[in-house]
């Protein structure tokens, strides 16, 4: 039951607020329109009607020497005597008429005779049928006389009075609540790579938000910064002796021996391509607009020229994506890689939503037990032996590399099972 509750309020800020501001407003009318539109109304117009009863008593006696007499005394008062109209007369009333149903209820209760009280037959005057000594008369009474006049100016005061507050109320509601949209913006693009420009502005509690998130991002910028340029050191000063040996070794003669050293080398190249690319994430590349499509197929082109079997499932192409093309690409190149050493057919698949893309990539392989797909995604781990280097394995970071990617896009990477070829199902999810 309370979770049913929850989900009738409103979830998002501005939504939550204009509930907090209507709520009161509306219980305001709804008291005041019951407390006091209801009740004061209704005692003055038994007030009122109270006092035309006592009228009526005298019209109702003097009714007893005829018509003429009765019209005599109801003139003086302001009454209109009249002979009946053929037909019954009944109560009558509009529906919404509240103060109508005092009224007839007064009358009835202090006049004897009372055939009927109709308040729809004339505009703006109340008949009222009465049997009296010298038979039945009708007596009209002018409206205003017996109930409050005018009782719906109140409610429309109200009402264009609520809905001005309301609307100031909106205003700097709205002027307080745009910081925290702007610093929830700020905040979100930086989470997917993005640098949006941002300015703490809004109440003192908001600009210290926004202050502490300027003070974050530029740390954060800062250890980028710094990590990039120790990485383009780390790999001058490791490159410069690796190809000084690579030299030396070229220069031997050939022989078994100087093979192994060669393999060694490229070795240890290959695993340093990987440490520095798992290091360096996509810390010096900008988002830009890309074609999911293009960057797609680039890759498994790439995939077929490596001898992997590849292929690209047909469907419409997404609309274009900001990220980083050359990080989503080695991602893709990472997990079509993982496939082709351990299944002899992948797929890429594309899909899309108004929030994200995904990249999918599935083999016929043997896949991963689901109790071991948090750790695959670890660095530098590998499952089995099979992902021995040495024996043409990985270094443990493809998968690694791949989920640090879609974290910088504000995704994630999901492992599962291929329905379709039975093997793993990598999905690339990327925020759009």
């Amino acid at each position: 039951m309370a979770f049913r509750i929850r989900t009738l309020f409103p979830r998002s800020l501005y939504g939550r607020a204009a509930l907090i501001l209507v709520a009161p407003i509306v219980t305001i009318q709804l008291l005041v329109s019951v407390a006091f539109i209801q009740r004061h109304f209704e005692g003055v117009t038994e007030q009122m009607t109270a006092g035309i009863v006592l009228e009526l008593r005298l019209v109702q006696g003097a009714a007893a020497g005829g018509l003429a007499a009765a019209q005599a005394v109801a003139g003086p008062l302001g009454l209109a005597v009249q002979a009946p109209e053929p037909g019954p007369v009944g109560d009558a009333r509009e529906f919404w008429d509240f103060s109508g149903l005092v009224v007839q209820r007064v009358l009835r209760d202090g006049l004897t005779g009372v055939q009927g009280v109709d308040l729809l037959r004339y505009r703006r005057e109340v008949l009222v049928r009465l049997d009296t000594a010298g038979g039945p008369i009708e007596v009209r009474i002018e409206r205003r006389r017996v109930s409050a006049s005018n009782p719906h100016q109140l409610l429309v005061l109200m009402v264009l009075a609520s809905v001005l507050l309301t609307l100031i109320s909106y205003i700097f509601l709205r002027n307080q609540l745009r910081p925290i949209k702007r610093l929830a913006e700020a905040a979100e693009a930086f989470g997917k790579g993005r640098v949006v420009p941002y300015r703490p502005g809004g109440a003192e509690e908001v600009r210290a938000a926004g202050a502490a998130f300027l003070d974050m991002r530029a740390r954060i910028e800062r250890q980028i910064e710094q990590r990039t340029l120790m990485l383009s050191g780390v790999s001058h000063d490791l490159r410069t002796p690796l190809t000084r040996m690579r030299l030396e070794l070229a220069m031997l003669d050939p022989g078994p021996e100087v093979a192994a050293l060669q393999s060694d080398l490229a070795e240890m190249e290959r695993m340093l391509d990987a440490f520095l690319a798992f290091a360096r994430g996509d810390a010096t590349e900008q988002p830009v607009a890309t074609d999911p499509a293009a960057l797609v197929a680039g890759v498994a082109e790439r995939a077929r020229r490596a001898g992997l079997r590849v292929d690209v499932a047909a469907g419409p192409a997404p609309p274009p994506v900001v990220l980083r093309p050359d990080s989503v690409a080695r991602a893709i190149e990472n997990l079509v890689g993982n496939a082709g050493r351990h299944a002899d057919t992948c797929q890429i698949a594309l899909s899309w939503d108004d929030a994200t893309l995904t990249i999918s990539v599935e083999d016929d392989g043997p896949g991963i037990p689901p109790e071991r797909r948090d750790e695959a995604v670890r660095p530098f781990t590998r499952l089995d032996s099979a992902r021995d280097p040495n024996r043409g394995g990985g270094v443990g970071l493809g998968l690694a590399i791949a989920a640090d990617v879609a974290r910088g896009h504000g995704g994630v990477l999901r492992l599962g099972s291929s329905a379709r070829l039975g093997g793993l199902r990598a999905d690339l999810v990327l925020a759009r």
